[in-house]
């Protein structure tokens, strides 16, 4: 196995720090939402968990946390990899600004949001290195949502 880029690296740890902040909030703004949406958003939030692990489970092997892909991995485009590019990301989004919302936490829908502009950057690295490593990818992303379907 290869050692991963400098930037990959400085990706998923930036990723790892903002999940440890996700987790212990260094801050707490509460703020109060009707409670159907409160409901909505944990809808939402449990919408994001089956999204990311079925793009986990269809990964399978090509499953790495870096985004430089595997030598020797396969561009997976079924599934829900047939309508987002990165379902995992998509997951993980809506989990952290779903659950915010649930716990009415300014501070966590922050943090979902910052981890979208991360993503966002991560993504876009990605995906040139994709382009690069499997001929078909630039023809993939005109079909499908980088985080969300036709978006």
């Amino acid at each position: 196995m290869t050692r991963p880029a400098t930037k990959d690296i400085l990706f998923v740890s930036g990723q790892l720090l903002l999940f440890i902040l996700y987790v212990v909030p260094l801050f707490s703004f509460p703020f109060h939402i009707n409670t159907v949406i409160r409901y909505i958003s944990l809808i939402l939030a449990i919408f994001g968990v089956l999204i990311m692990g079925l793009a986990i489970l269809q990964l399978n092997k090509n499953l790495t946390p870096f985004p430089t892909p595997k030598e020797d991995g396969t561009l997976i485009q079924n599934g829900v990899y047939k309508f987002i590019r990165h379902p995992i990301y998509t997951g993980i989004i809506l989990i952290a600004i779903g659950f915010g919302l649930f716990h009415q936490s300014l501070w966590e829908i922050f943090i979902g949001i910052v981890l979208w502009v991360l993503f966002y950057f991560k993504s876009s690295y990605e995906e040139k290195l994709l382009s690069k490593h499997f001929l078909n990818y630039t023809a993939y992303t005109k079909t499908t949502g980088r985080f969300f379907p036709f978006v």
